[in-house]
């Protein structure tokens, strides 16, 4: 919940999310076998969220991959969406920090950002990744705090397994040795 802490006061500071009366937030942490370098080389590429978001089919960033930058997402069918707006808020490489928020598209998600952390770990003896979804987002009209942190928890889970599903794979070609 730390980064939802500071995903709240960040926007607070910048005035960038003007909630609803009921804003839903909550995290999401998933464990991955595979080390935090393989695992953020694929999260830190903004302009890439296609190599493990299963939803993207497409993306482009509009001008330098820099904080402010601004991603338009294609978004595969099966959500009730087809675009996705999204403004690249923090990057960070030595924390492994990356925050986004959604600007605009087609979809119900007023007002949502989001931290994603990455941490190492050691998981049966191998070097591992704990990764930390945070987010906060409006409540749509018409449905009820549990019902959107459900669905975007769902959704955030989907994106988590399919990283962690790459990543290992990135890992297992690596042939990443236990650490002694």
């Amino acid at each position: 919940m730390e980064a939802v802490s500071y995903l709240n006061r960040r926007n607070r500071m910048q005035g960038s999310h003007q909630p609803t009366e009921h804003p839903c937030s909550s995290s999401v942490v998933k464990h991955i076998r595979a080390p935090v370098d393989i695992v953020w080389s694929l999260v830190r590429r903004f302009d890439q969220p296609q190599r493990y978001k299963p939803f993207v089919s497409t993306c482009i960033v509009k001008g330098d991959l820099k904080i402010g930058s601004v991603r338009e997402v294609n978004v595969r069918s099966g959500l009730p969406a087809t675009t996705s707006t999204e403004r690249l808020e923090l990057l960070d490489d030595e924390k492994h920090i990356l925050g986004i928020k959604i600007v605009g598209g087609d979809h119900r998600l007023k007002n949502y950002s989001s931290i994603l952390t990455v941490h190492p770990e050691i998981i049966d003896g191998r070097p591992g990744t704990v990764v930390t979804e945070s987010f906060v987002v409006d409540v749509p009209q018409g449905n009820t705090q549990d019902e959107t942190c459900y669905f975007v928890k769902a959704l955030i889970n989907c994106n988590l397994k399919s990283l962690a599903d790459v990543s290992e794979r990135m890992a297992m070609q690596e042939n990443i040795m236990p650490i002694n």
